[in-house]
């Protein structure tokens, strides 16, 4: 394997206010690398200076190309998928219209589309349903989706379990791994250490926008070390 994503000392920085201070890591392609962290330590913002949507000091590079000055767009192009916190899909727009313009982003976009739609054969039967009316967890499986039909080869993933029902985070644990086979590198950001230890992934430990630690979901240790974290 061979690194799909690489960054080097990311800094981001609100005013006078430091979010994130010299972030390492690295993602291969077919890992998964989740990031743990509380509410405020800058995991957000870590993603959103990867994927261009903030400023951001650092390197980033994605398969041995430094995207420097690129912006979110241009690095979207360049094959950064980005899941949001919160969704965000296009709640006038069908299931369908919503995947077909994840998919401009990829090469062959009915390809993409069809990919997506293998991933999630569950949107299938909901194609031509307007976003705004799918359920909160129907819709975060459309973002996901929507991101894929744009055929990534790096995936940041914010929170994806976030406000989901028991059945629902279990089902996102799958679609990730079911991406991560694809040859897909994730990046996900969580709080919920069960996420990681289902996942078998490597863990980066964020506080206070710095690493604190490293660890792998398999760790027996893994959520009392988290928990320190949480509270310090």
């Amino acid at each position: 394997m061979s690194a799909a994503l690489v960054v080097e000392n990311l800094g981001v920085r609100y005013g006078g206010v430091t979010a994130l201070r010299d972030v390492s890591l690295s993602v291969d392609e077919g890992q998964i690398l989740t990031v743990l962290g509380a509410n405020g330590a800058g995991k957000t913002s870590m993603l959103r200076g990867i994927s261009g949507l903030v400023s951001s000091t650092g390197t980033v590079t994605h398969h041995g190309r430094t995207l420097g000055r690129l912006d979110a767009a241009a690095r979207a192009r360049a094959g950064l998928g980005h899941v949001l916190e919160g969704r965000h899909v296009f709640p006038d727009l069908t299931v369908r219209e919503n995947l077909h313009l994840g998919s401009l982003l990829s090469p062959k976009p009915a390809e993409g589309v069809e990919r997506a739609l293998a991933l999630l054969p569950e949107l299938e039967e909901m194609a031509g349903r307007k976003a705004g009316r799918l359920s909160g967890g129907q819709q975060q499986m459309l973002a996901i989706a929507r991101a894929i039909s744009g055929s990534p080869s790096v995936l940041l993933l914010d929170e994806p379990t976030n406000g989901l029902a028991p059945m629902l985070v279990q089902r996102t644990i799958d679609v990730i791994g079911a991406i991560q086979e694809l040859g897909v590198a994730v990046l996900l950001v969580e709080q919920r250490v069960e996420v990681a230890q289902a996942l078998g992934s490597e863990v980066l430990v964020l506080q206070r926008g710095e690493v604190v630690g490293t660890a792998h979901g398999t760790d027996d240790d893994l959520e009392d070390r988290i928990h320190t974290a949480y509270l310090a």
